[in-house]
């Protein structure tokens, strides 16, 4: 027997039942998020914290289309080997970390930096010790870590005071080991950056010996992925932007901006108060005066054979729009 034909009415209705059919499943099927992701990696304490818990940073780049991914690294060498393989795209480092990054690889470059805090460093001794100078440190016990800031302010206190490195027992420690050495007596003396020098000041009544000042710059550097930073200036530019405008908040709301680190960072709020007040307010784009003393770093870090080759600071550094 031969099927009738379908009718019109028949036709639209399986058109309309497979329609309801198809918007079903789109309604169902996740959609993908428009934004772009942009991975900052950060440490506990620092500038980029203080931006993380005020949240202003996420509502600017929001407005952007862009998300923001925040990634903790313990230090600033682990968030710079973050940097290289691609994990982050942009981060803060002291002077130290980014040479050695720039040393193994050319994907690293310089955004912008905070100014000069040579306070936020320095060589401590015991309160009880009998080190009064830094000639008095001939033959004794220095801690410090490896190929950091301090290590740098090492050389140029023992340079000043014409004295080298075979002058004194170097010991190379961690902060956490170092400070647990400092407190029993295993070492004479300990240099070391904020917030651990606050903390040490004021947990354990130690005495300053010498700081950065006239010394050292002591630095705070934002540093991006190459590739990165060449194809998003204009978000780049926002970040450095952001940042400006937090450390002018942190310098007039100080206590304020000590609060938002105590949580991370475990310390207490006086310490943090004391850490915060010696930061160098302002980020600002690379000078050359900023890139020549970094240079000066970098060649200090060779001649100590601390890096396998001699680098050029300028070429790593990205000119903002």
């Amino acid at each position: 027997m031969k099927r009738p034909p379908f009718s019109h009415l028949s036709k639209f209705m399986i058109f309309s039942m497979g329609l309801m059919v198809v918007m079903l499943l789109s309604a169902c099927t996740p959609k993908s998020d428009p934004k772009t992701t942009l991975n900052i990696g950060y440490q506990k304490y620092g500038l980029l914290p203080i931006l993380k818990a005020r949240g202003e940073l996420d509502k600017t780049l929001q407005a952007q289309g862009v998300a923001i991914k925040w990634v903790e690294f313990p230090a600033g060498p682990q968030l710079l080997e973050g940097l290289t393989v691609g994990s982050v795209v942009f981060g803060e480092a002291g002077e130290a970390p980014p040479i050695f990054a720039q040393a193994a690889s050319p994907n690293l470059v310089y955004v912008a930096n905070q100014p000069a805090a040579p306070l936020a460093e320095a060589l401590i001794v015991p309160k009880d010790s009998a080190i009064q100078s830094i000639a008095d440190l001939k033959g004794k016990r220095v801690a410090l870590n490896k190929g950091s800031n301090v290590h740098y302010l090492l050389l140029k206190l023992l340079q000043a005071n014409k004295l080298n490195l075979d002058d004194i027992n170097v010991v190379y420690l961690p902060p956490a080991d170092a400070r647990a050495a400092f407190e029993k007596g295993a070492v004479d003396a300990w240099v070391i950056w904020d917030p651990f020098f606050a903390a040490a000041e004021q947990q354990l009544g130690a005495r300053v010996i010498a700081t950065g000042k006239d010394l050292v710059s002591n630095h705070q550097f934002y540093l991006a992925d190459r590739k990165f930073a060449e194809q998003h200036p204009e978000l780049l530019k926002a970040l450095v932007t952001e940042l400006n405008n937090t450390t002018q908040w942190v310098a007039s709301n100080q206590s304020d901006a000590a609060q938002l680190l105590e949580k991370p960072t475990g310390l207490s709020l006086e310490i943090l108060k004391t850490s915060v007040s010696r930061m160098g307010f302002g980020v600002q784009a690379i000078s050359p005066a900023v890139a020549k003393e970094q240079q000066l770093v970098a060649d200090a870090f060779f001649q100590q054979q601390l890096i396998p080759k001699k680098i050029n600071i300028q070429a790593a550094i990205l000119p903002l729009p």
